[in-house]
């Protein structure tokens, strides 16, 4: 059995601005100052005030706090990682935000990019922009990410032995561009154009015939998917990087076609849901719902490695408590719930307690199996108090002893 182990070490986190603000005496919620200091909480700290504390300078204060918020947000995280699978393995991850409009519904942009390289020869790079113009006129999503990098493979449903995973090697490549426009108020209709493909594909030890012949079998040397998406987008959330409040409702169509260079036909829908509330109310304490699914529509199934599949949804984030592609199938339930609250009063320390279920059906059955769950516990270091970046850090636990760290810039939804 296979057990997933992640330790982060923040060497330096430093948050940069155009003009930094230094802002102690207010609070910053959703995209929004508000100058009367609630008796419930301290002055709102970052690592960027930790950091000017340390070196013994004072942090430059702009008398601009209401424009302020407006000006670019930047986080740098410099870490160290290991696991059993990628051995230990050098991060370099960087988060943007800035409004590109003053108006006070405005939407926060945001950008984030990161390096990994391991001592395997293990590298992944992603890069992924939600770009909102003024008045969130239009909405841009970008996501363009490389992989090199050996993966588990379990075969398919949700009733897999943990014991009998088969470890591969592969490249990747994924560009997905979609432009939506409002047609009401939060409301986004849009079309885009996604891209994946995976090369080189095989297994780890070549010289096992057996595991070289199933490998041949289910997956082949490499695998392309090129089609066209239908998005429909809700969303009245002030702050993706950070959500407080509202919904997010993203549902996609992608049909793949041999026309456009995609290597069969096929199609799949995505429906993406989540909600945010304070609790208790007045408090800065957020309980958020996730629900994330995933369908084949088509009869022709998709290639092996862009099945409906644990870990593996745009941000790699569903799962926790589980290895990426432990559970893969024709289809996927997915709900998840997280409780964020404060440790430190003034913001920099948070934690949360999280709680999550997966569904999957086997290649040929429509029947779901059993659910799967998984459950943890995690921190919170807040990067930057203007965009609410943090650095998180979760401790997961899943089915048939599968247990292990969980790290991300920014919130896992």
């Amino acid at each position: 059995m296979r057990v997933f182990f992640l330790f982060l070490l923040t060497i330096f986190s430093l948050t940069l601005q155009a003009q930094d603000t230094g802002i102690n005496s207010s609070v910053f919620v959703g995209n929004k100052i508000t100058t009367e200091q609630t008796p419930d909480y301290a002055k709102e700290k970052d690592m960027a005030d930790v950091y000017y504390k340390f070196i013994k300078k004072k942090r430059i204060v702009s008398k601009d706090t209401e424009n302020d918020v407006h000006k670019i947000q930047l986080s740098l995280v410099p870490a160290i990682g290991y696991t059993l699978q990628t051995g230990f393995a050098g991060i370099v991850s960087a988060n943007l935000g800035f409004y590109a409009g003053e108006a006070k519904n405005q939407k926060i942009s945001s950008i984030s990019s990161s390096f990994t390289y391991s001592q395997y020869q293990q590298s992944i790079i992603p890069f992924v922009a939600n770009i909102w113009t003024k008045d969130n006129e239009l909405n841009f999503i970008t996501d363009i990410r490389y992989i090199k990098y050996p993966s588990q493979i379990f075969g398919l449903g949700g009733t897999t032995d943990p014991n009998t995973g088969y470890s591969i090697d592969f490249s990747g490549f994924k560009f997905h561009q979609t432009v939506l426009k409002e047609v009401t108020k939060n409301t986004f209709l849009g079309i885009g154009y996604y891209f994946d493909s995976f090369w080189q594909i095989e297994p780890s030890d070549n010289s096992n015939q057996n595991i070289s012949t199933i490998v041949d079998n289910k997956l082949g040397s490499k695998e392309l998917a090129s089609g066209l998406v239908l998005n429909f987008l809700f969303d009245n959330r002030l702050n993706q990087i950070y959500p407080e409040q509202g919904w997010h409702c993203d549902i996609s169509y992608r049909a793949n076609s041999t026309a456009l260079g995609s290597k069969s036909n096929w199609q799949s829908v995505q429906a993406d849901i989540r909600t945010y509330t304070h609790f208790p109310e007045g408090s800065k304490n957020v309980l958020s719902f996730w629900s994330f699914d995933w369908f084949t529509t088509s009869k022709n199934q998709p290639p092996y490695l862009m099945l409906p599949s644990t870990g593996w949804d745009d941000q790699y984030n569903t799962g926790r408590g589980y290895i990426q592609g432990r559970y893969r199938g024709r289809n996927m339930f997915y709900l998840e719930s997280e409780y964020r609250y404060r440790i430190s009063r003034n913001g920099l320390l948070g934690g949360v307690v999280f709680g999550n279920a997966q569904y999957f059906s086997s290649d040929i059955s429509p029947t779901y199996n059993k659910p799967i769950p998984g459950a943890g516990l995690g921190l919170r270091l807040r990067l930057n108090k203007h965009s609410g970046a943090n650095l998180c850090l979760d401790y997961g636990v899943g089915a048939d002893g599968s247990r292990g760290f969980f790290v991300n810039l920014g919130e896992v939804f």
